[in-house]
């Protein structure tokens, strides 16, 4: 298109518009509109039709609305850096990818001959990432290397380990079979803020005449609507559970037919529960029995109902068990077996493919790093000695528990500490080498739906910014330069998709060819439902309520309570849920407001605590200075630090990481973020 005026013409280009789909860290997988304008984004909004994805429906959350907020911010690391100051000091120089990429491989080829392979650690988590950009050739590097493994434990290790204890890698009940559901329980959950689609699906249950049940310590936006809202302290949802369970048993409400038919283990569950009765959960919960009570005959009388399992519940030292628990509820009561009737955890065991033939290198036996962990790795752990740290897809020091020994360790100038990242983050400010990378829509992707069931494979839609590399782009050039390449190797995105896609067999070649055409892909028919289209996936097809190797890692056996860590000096629970605005700490850059401690009014009125004032939240291992907020939302004896928050949000530096230990849970080596006890009082304020 043009326009001639006084001896020049004008030309312009339309912007363009793409279709893309959304990897974040979210179970709904959304189908995006990106408009394009020489290469930059300008809009992104929901796609329309629901061919893709109906659970999009045309609208998507404020954080992907926004994304071009992130994609262009001043932030954004547009080059290679090399770091030319005290680690901290935020003093780097620009350097070219070929001198970085040398660097990086000097380094490491070094720290490899001298110490072997096991003193360096790739340190990742992507939960916002698919198969080509967590995992393909980033796994394939540091396996050739020989490096430390990574136990990746931020999140799903113990709600895994559970699941596929008792009812084997299937998936639970789809999201939008809610609207089937005449019982809802969100337990752990608040999808307005981690997965918003939902909402109105649970909106056309309950006009169907649904209940909703949110159990929760805060009163979440659902909460606040719910038919029943329970709040337990936090880290006692396992003897709620149990006790749920002994009541449907001595009620005469658990289904014994389809026990007897599809489990294995029953009569050992209900031992298990057995001291649990209402009097006894209610006081070590600190609920009403009359709550507890009514949740009992809500459950056992409501039929489809289904569970939505969240992931705040395994955060804890009794976590696997008590996810384990709640899932064990849907065949105690015969709650399978109908549509929308049963559990959602993960629904990622959906599919039949996944991204094990990109990677291309068996599994090494070298050692496993919990990522849990990290502090007490990267200083005590020897023979050998962590000597370098290469950070993509994850911001350790603003998710990591311990954060203030992270952030010595990570200080440390023997410590080679080489950061991936699209913008410049607490943690790549302790890196010695900084290296550009690109966002969702700048690259390739495979990703499979944890929440919707859906696949998608999605290219880049915009033109990557400054010199930004994908994952595969830098550890295919390590790869090379380090001689790692095997003859045969897929290295390309096109070989890499092949790879994955070939490797499923019909499935995966009938996928690919409904990828080709669509963009997403969805499971053919309608979603599917456990104990009509498929069984457990366990080796005897059978539903395994006390699983024996479940029963062998829980320190004191699967289901068996640990106390309260916390004690008269620390005697605040802190819970760190997820901001609506941010995913984990992703976008944090573009977070201007300061952080605020969410206290319940009696907890801040014992303390001499107004709204407003600046608190000191300590324990052992550190301290937090924010601003208190009271509230109505929480219950007392918990206390709210939003997690993913960066250290300018806080007044000393330092976020709710700082008081999280680097314990685990009795499953999986899950993070125990809410195990956190600490005390709170006001500042003193210096004049």
């Amino acid at each position: 298109m043009g326009v001639s005026g006084a001896g020049f013409v004008l030309e312009w280009a339309m912007p363009e518009l793409r279709r893309s789909a959304c990897p974040l860290d979210c179970p709904d997988l959304c189908d995006l509109e990106v408009e394009v304008d020489a290469g930059r984004v300008t809009r992104v909004a929901g796609a329309t039709g629901g061919a893709r994805n109906p659970l999009t429906d045309g609208f998507i959350c404020g954080k992907v609305r926004n994304v071009a907020e992130h994609l262009y911010c001043d932030e954004r690391i547009l080059h290679p850096l090399v770091r030319d100051g005290a680690k901290g000091s935020g003093r780097f120089r620009r350097a070219s990818w070929d001198e970085a990429l040398d660097l990086v491989a000097s380094r490491l080829g070094a720290i490899r001959a001298r110490a072997g392979g096991e003193a360096i650690l790739p340190y990742h988590y992507g939960g916002s990432n698919g198969w080509l950009t967590e995992g393909a050739l980033a796994t394939r590097f540091f396996r050739r290397l020989g490096a430390s493994r990574l136990l990746r434990t931020f999140c799903a290790a113990a709600t895994t380990a559970a699941t596929r204890g008792l009812y084997g890698a299937v998936p639970g009940v789809a999201l939008e079979d809610y609207v089937h559901a005449r019982l809802v329980v969100l337990w752990g959950v608040n999808p307005s803020a981690t997965g918003i689609h939902l909402v109105p699906v649970l909106e056309r249950a309950r006009a169907a005449g649904s209940a909703l049940v949110v159990v929760d310590p805060r009163r979440t936006p659902l909460a606040r609507r719910a038919d029943l809202h329970l709040a337990p302290r936090p880290g006692t949802d396992l003897p709620l559970a149990l006790c749920l369970i002994r009541e449907l048993f001595a009620r005469g409400r658990a289904d014994l037919g389809f026990v007897a038919e599809h489990t294995v283990g029953a009569d050992e569950l209900r031992r298990r529960a057995e001291p649990w009765t209402i009097d006894a959960a209610a006081r070590t919960c600190e609920l009403p029995p009359a709550q507890i009570d009514a949740l009992v005959e809500l459950y056992a009388a409501r039929a489809p109902a289904v569970i939505r399992c969240g992931w705040g519940i395994e955060r804890n030292r009794n976590g696997g068990s008590a996810v384990a628990a709640i899932l064990a509820l849907p065949a105690v009561a015969g709650k399978l077996g109908v549509r929308g009737g049963g559990f959602t955890m993960s629904n990622g065991d959906a599919w039949s493919v996944g991204p094990e033939p990109a990677i291309a290198a068996p599994m090494p036996s070298t050692r496993i790093v919990n990522m849990s962990q990290i502090g007490v790795a990267l200083g005590e752990l020897r023979d050998p000695r962590i000597e370098a740290l290469v950070v993509y897809n994850c911001n350790p020091v603003a998710t990591a528990p311990d954060q203030a020994r992270l952030v010595r360790e990570l200080g440390r100038d023997d410590l080679f500490v080489v950061v991936h990242e699209q913008v410049m983050t607490d943690t790549a400010l302790l890196a010695d080498v900084v290296l550009p990378a690109t966002t969702f829509l700048e690259h390739r992707d495979i990703r499979r739906g944890y929440g919707a069931m859906r696949i998608f494979d999605a290219g880049p839609v915009a033109t990557p910014v400054g010199e930004a590399w994908s994952n595969n782009q830098l550890f295919g050039a390590l790869l090379r330069r380090m001689d790692l390449v095997a003859a045969g190797d897929p290295m390309t995105d096109d070989e890499l998709a092949a790879a994955i896609f070939d490797a499923g067999g019909e499935r995966g070649r009938a996928l690919r060819a409904e990828l080709d055409e669509h963009g997403v892909a969805r499971p053919i028919g309608p979603p599917p439902v456990l104990f009509q289209d498929l069984l457990p996936a366990t080796p005897d097809r059978k539903i395994h309520l006390v699983s024996a190797a479940l029963d062998a890692e829980a320190p004191d056996g699967l289901y068996a309570y640990r106390p309260d860590p916390g004690g008269d000096d620390y005697p605040l629970a802190l819970i760190s849920p997820a901001l609506s605005t941010m995913i984990s700490s992703t976008f944090g850059q573009l977070r201007t407001a300061e952080a605020g401690l969410e206290m319940a009014a009696d907890d801040a009125a014992a303390r001499g605590i107004a709204d407003g004032d600046e608190v000191r939240v300590w324990n052992a291992l550190g301290e937090v200075r924010v601003v208190a907020r009271v509230s109505r939302e929480v219950r007392p004896g918990v206390v709210v630090l939003a997690k993913g928050l960066w250290r300018r949000h806080t007044r000393n530096g330092f976020t709710a990481n700082a008081l999280i230990p680097e314990t685990i849970a009795d499953l999986g080596g899950q993070a125990c973020y809410n195990d956190a006890r600490v005390e709170v009082e006001r500042a003193a304020v210096s004049s």
